[in-house]
């Protein structure tokens, strides 16, 4: 019996066309991809810059607002709601001027209490005191008593003392007037030396009660002080700002109900990117273009938390000169952070968003050939060149987004 024969030919031809189908495809990838394209493109449609040498100085530029160099907060020392108000927004006020009254039943009715029971303490250690005085008096008239008892009894002893020698007094007589003179004249000991520590008892005791009462008296005076912490006045002379004050609302203690600006220099107030929060520091200098006047800046001060990708530089102004500015105006401030040093440079551009600094493309002879360059720090208007470019060479700075895959441009 016969049998088919596998046809091996035709295996070999589908082998074949696999394998020129795979070469075919990287071709077509290698010459889509790979190739070295040459691109027309006219010159009206790029921008070409002259790289340059020239001094280059590290500096950013934002927009700083005027500010008063010095402001206080009018905070609220005692809570409660808005009773009065006597001035408004933006005006011009004197330290000590009544801005708000406050009214807060609950606070005056435990003041009320307060300052009850403390004169009523005061009271009661002024009592004590008058029982000490009034001790020290009875003591006092005892000790006159006892005094006058013992001058007695020494006369009669003296008296009788000359009888008794001369024996017109017996004996025993004697032995009582004797006696009776002892007994006053111990008593009268014993009455001074209790006088004596009955005194030192009771100049302690009055020690304590006056201090006690001081205290008392002072904090009586701090109350009535709270009391009138409802009528909040200027802390300061100067111009109210930020006063939101409302009949009827109640604000907490503590809470701040605006500011007050003092009104003798000005600072200026930045938000700066987080970028060059390691780069700005305190003493950098800048300037400001003011009415067309180059006025020079110094940083004072930097607030390193960073909102929304931004943090605050605050700014004064250098030289005596007195500053006639409006408060909440802006300026550009250009602030340096480098000196300036001669360095190759090349203007800023678009191009830099599609190579991130890697390469550029250089004009030779109506031709714009790619070459790896290393660019370094930069300024608002110039990139640094580190190596790569030469002074004087051409380099299209504008957008690339339209020929990256391209290595040679024709420029008509």
């Amino acid at each position: 019996m016969d049998r088919a024969l596998p046809n091996r030919n035709k295996k070999k031809f589908k082998v074949t066309i696999v394998i020129v189908g795979t070469f075919a495809l990287l071709a077509v990838t290698y010459f889509t991809f790979f190739r070295q394209v040459v691109l027309n493109v006219s010159k009206n449609d790029i921008r070409i810059r002259e790289v340059i040498q020239d001094n280059f100085e590290e500096y950013i530029s934002f927009q700083g607002q005027v500010e008063p160099l010095h402001s206080v907060l009018v905070n609220i020392v005692e809570g409660g709601a808005v009773q009065e108000i006597f001035v408004e927004n933006g005006a011009m006020v004197k330290i000590g001027q009544p801005l708000v009254r406050l009214y807060n039943p609950n606070t005056e009715f435990n003041y009320l209490s307060q300052e009850t029971s403390i004169i009523e303490q005061m009271n009661n250690l002024n009592v004590a005191k008058l029982n000490i005085r009034s001790q020290e008096l009875n003591l006092t008239k005892d000790l006159i008593s006892i005094e006058h008892d013992y001058k007695d009894a020494e006369l009669l002893y003296n008296l009788h003392k000359k009888m008794y020698e001369q024996e017109v007094l017996s004996k025993s007589d004697w032995d009582k007037t004797k006696e009776a003179y002892r007994y006053q004249q111990q008593r009268k000991t014993l009455m001074e030396e209790s006088i004596e520590k009955e005194k030192q008892t009771n100049d302690l005791q009055m020690q304590q009660v006056s201090q006690a009462l001081e205290v008392m008296n002072q904090s009586l005076q701090k109350l009535r002080e709270n009391k009138e912490n409802f009528l909040l006045s200027a802390p300061i002379s100067g111009r109210l700002s930020s006063f939101e004050a409302l009949l009827g609302k109640t604000y907490q203690g503590g809470e701040s109900i605006g500011k007050i600006d003092v009104l003798k220099g000005y600072k200026l107030v930045a938000q700066v990117d987080e970028f060059y929060l390691d780069k700005v520091i305190e003493g950098q200098t800048g300037q400001i273009d003011l009415k067309g006047q180059i006025t020079k800046v110094e940083v004072k001060k930097i607030l390193p938390e960073v909102k929304n990708g931004r943090f605050e530089v605050q700014l004064e102004f250098s030289g005596d000169k007195e500053l006639k500015l409006q408060e909440g105006t802006s300026y550009g401030v250009r602030l340096f952070l480098s000196g300036k040093e001669k360095k190759l440079l090349l203007p800023k551009g678009n191009f830099y968003a599609d190579t991130k600094g890697e390469w550029v493309y250089v004009l030779k002879d109506n031709k714009a050939e790619r070459r790896i360059v290393e660019l370094g720090r930069e300024n608002p208007a110039y990139y640094e060149i580190i190596s790569g470019l030469e002074k004087g060479e051409q380099v299209i700075v504008s957008t690339y987004k339209d020929f990256l895959q391209v290595k040679t441009l024709n420029i008509q």
